[in-house]
């Protein structure tokens, strides 16, 4: 189905085309003066000088061949050059109504669907998950189902910290306090214990206490390293106990991630490419991608285009020690010969700009990658404290994730048990403020640009006015709300499901014009990898629906016509809500 915005394009280029101009001249835009039509076209004053004549004079010429058209009710040239239109209500009724009979509502899929892997999350094992994880967490999930809902081949990996020295930590300080452990007996041969001899807990306390003791006691860090080494030697209690932490740990960042409404189809990590490092250092060598400098391996990444100093690409280290470059190429290796994927993408924060363009250029000269595979960072900005600095907890430390949501969960119980318009038990809005805290907190952020800050604003982020997620959710809520008390009353929601008309107020005509957008927010939100788009569109169309409400008497209309209608445009708002706050991570309660 054709977007609304070419549909009217089209008709002006064709008005263009018979006042014989450039038909390309013919594109429409939206007002930015609302208030005296609902798109415009300049493209009188781009043809002014191609045809040596006055913008105003083509203008009107245009104006004169729209005067009989079925898709616009006004064509009006304004000085200097100008054309405002405005739409009939039955061009409107009509799209709309198509739009409800088609499928994802119009939308078209892509008709070359690309191979996509997005990389986010990034949590570290025997670490709990902190504000920090949530931007790249909830921002990669959106822009993976969005690309999913266009019609993309999409892998999700978490990528999981889960090996080198922060393991061998961990594993040095268990040995301490456990020494008796018999996976410190390299001379054991049997098998090992399937339950694991530690905790989540103890593990979230180990590897802080640990690292802050390597950075002090030069013999514990030594200790560290050998266990780093026995660890990724392969020695077979040291792997053993290795899996015992991660598991552990992954099935901890399970729930945090599942409470989240965060799915990765992949749960890999560094340890995952290990083994393949060899052949790809080897690769590179033999390429005569990588030299020697100054003891360590790297790849020149330089252009001819730089404007400054760009360092070499370190594979290895001059100890022969492995750097987060080296494992992710090894990714990137890896993820070309299961997935071969058109597209990678990483979602972290933006102060890995440049780590990742260094990276990104590195697969491109060592030709891991094909010339046409696209490599993006969606570098995400930090979410900050009323101070504009990074956000912490009252005391100053870093705030855990699972603090926050219950923080906030906390909040929307307060808030729903105070405001007398939510009408739920204690007992009721319990499971309902977690869903609607979900929305406060995954909003609040998602509708900020990625690449940019924002202040975590509690008191904010869960009012029920203004753009908020809870907002997004009282709109859906009212609308489930009218068409169950038209059930009520004996009203069929499926015999009226495609019986819109055309708009009989402007209110009405507005809504409409908000839902028409779609297709093109959809598609705009997944090529610019931008959810931020999605949120606009919803807060449009919520703010559209509930002015439509206000102004109309929808289930006192006696009119069967009219209201069969706007009952069938409430069916058709309710579905896009849903589907958007879906691609978005969340979901509307039943009541609020």
């Amino acid at each position: 189905m054709d977007k609304l915005l070419d549909r009217i394009s089209e008709e002006i280029k064709n008005a263009f085309e018979q006042a014989g101009y450039d038909r390309e001249l013919g594109r429409a835009t939206e007002s930015n003066r609302p208030d005296l039509c609902e798109y415009q076209c300049n493209g009188a004053m781009a043809g002014a000088k191609q045809y040596k004549k006055a913008p105003i004079m083509i203008a009107n010429e245009v104006a004169a061949k729209l005067a009989d058209s079925a898709v616009f009710a006004k064509a009006e040239a304004v000085a200097p050059g100008f054309l405002n239109l405005t739409l009939t209500e039955a061009f409107v009724g009509d799209y709309i109504k198509e739009m409800r009979l088609e499928q994802k509502f119009g939308l078209e899929e892509i008709k070359n669907p690309r191979e996509i892997v997005i990389d986010y999350g990034g949590p570290n094992i025997a670490k709990p998950l902190h504000v920090g994880h949530l931007r790249p967490a909830i921002i990669g999930e959106s822009v993976k189902r969005i690309a999913r809902y266009i019609g993309h081949h999409v892998v999700g990996d978490v990528h999981l910290g889960d090996w080198g020295q922060p393991m061998g930590l961990v594993i040095n300080e268990l040995k301490v306090r456990k020494p008796d452990l018999v996976y410190f007996d390299e001379n054991y041969t049997g098998e090992y214990p399937t339950e694991p001899p530690f905790t989540i807990a103890e593990l979230e306390e180990i590897y802080p206490f640990a690292s802050k003791r390597s950075k002090e006691d030069e013999a514990y860090k030594a200790d560290a390293m050998a266990c780093t080494f026995k660890l990724q030697s392969g020695v077979r209690g040291y792997r053993a106990l290795w899996k015992h932490i991660v598991d552990v740990s992954v099935t901890d960042l399970k729930k945090i991630y599942q409470i989240l409404g965060v799915e990765f189809d992949l749960w890999n990590g560094e340890s995952t490419v290990h083994d393949r490092i060899p052949e790809m250092v080897d690769y590179m060598k033999k390429g005569n991608y990588a030299y020697m400098s100054e003891g360590a391996l790297v790849v020149d990444v330089k252009e001819e285009t730089d404007t400054k100093e760009v360092p070499p690409c370190m594979i290895l280290k001059s100890d022969g020690a492995y750097l987060y470059n080296t494992t992710d190429l090894a990714t990137i290796m890896m993820r070309m010969e299961q997935n071969q994927p058109d597209e990678i993408i990483y979602v972290t924060d933006k102060r890995q700009d440049l780590y990742f363009e260094q990276v990104f250029r590195c697969a491109r000269k060592t030709k891991l990658v094909k010339p046409e595979t696209k490599l993006v960072h969606i570098g995400n900005g930090t979410m900050n404290g009323a101070d504009g600095k990074p956000f912490k907890t009252r005391d100053g430390g870093v705030m855990r994730l699972e603090s926050l949501i219950r923080d906030i969960n906390d909040e929307m119980l307060k808030k729903i048990m105070e405001n007398p318009k939510y009408e739920l038990t204690e007992e009721e809005a319990k499971p309902t403020a977690q869903i609607v805290g979900m929305a406060a907190l995954k909003y609040g952020d998602l509708s900020n640009q990625a690449s940019k800050d924002y202040i975590f604003d509690i008191d904010r982020f869960t009012s029920s006015e203004g753009n908020t997620g809870p907002y997004i959710l009282y709109t859906i809520v009212r609308i489930k709300s009218i068409l169950a008390k038209f059930a009520e009353e004996g009203g069929s929601c499926e015999q009226v499901y495609a019986h819109i008309n055309a708009p009989v107020n402007q209110s009405e005509k507005q809504l409409m014009m908000e839902l028409a957008k779609f297709n093109a927010s959809i598609e705009a939100a997944c090529e610019e990898y931008a959810p931020h788009k999605v949120c606009a569109y919803i807060y449009g169309l919520a703010d559209a629906f509930n002015h439509f409400y206000h102004e109309t008497k929808i289930l006192t209309e006696i009119d069967t016509t009219k209201k069969t209608g706007w009952i069938a445009l409430l069916i058709l708002t309710r579905d896009v809500l849903e589907t958007c706050i879906e691609l978005l991570g969340f979901s509307a309660p039943e009541r609020m």
